[in-house]
């Protein structure tokens, strides 16, 4: 099943988490350091948290379609590239504490788009664990964006 992704940059992970979870009437699906995503089934949609600075506002951090197979992201790629769009692929990528294969696009106002497929999880020996200090892969966000994208720039190697 194909869903939507939202990924939002909050500046109290905690809070968001608790917000969400009473929303949605889920619990986060992943809880890493600095991260958090949903798997809500209705609507079709994978929610990503990734931890901001203290004090900003939520914000859209990127956009993505998740899908179940490396060959839909294949197909995903030749598709938007015959229709003339300018493709960033990435394949085994560690993001967001997961193993990811996906395919960049950057839309008309500078909104990053990204299909991708998890191929394995990344650290699970962090699952539930909520410390601040960034791990090797952790919930940053700075993997979750094309090149050159006009997003928020930060240090550290992984996301979503």
């Amino acid at each position: 099943m194909s869903r939507v992704q939202l990924a939002l940059r909050v500046a109290d992970l905690d809070a968001a988490v608790d917000f969400y979870s009473r929303l949605f009437d889920a619990v986060p699906a992943k809880r890493r350091p600095g991260y958090a995503n949903f798997a809500i089934a209705e609507p079709p949609l994978k929610l990503v948290l990734l931890e901001g600075d203290a004090g900003e506002p939520t914000r859209m951090d990127h956009l993505g379609v998740e899908v179940p197979s490396t060959d839909e992201v294949g197909a995903a790629t030749s598709r938007l590239a015959d229709a003339g769009l300018a493709t960033r692929v990435e394949d085994g990528t560690t993001c967001c504490y997961a193993v990811q294969d996906k395919v960049w696009v950057t839309g008309p106002g500078g909104e990053p788009w990204e299909v991708y497929t998890v191929t394995a999880d990344a650290r699970p020996d962090l699952e539930g664990r909520t410390e601040a200090e960034l791990s090797e892969v952790a919930g940053d966000g700075t993997c979750c964006r094309p090149e050159g994208a006009d997003t928020d720039a930060r240090v550290a190697a992984a996301c979503c």
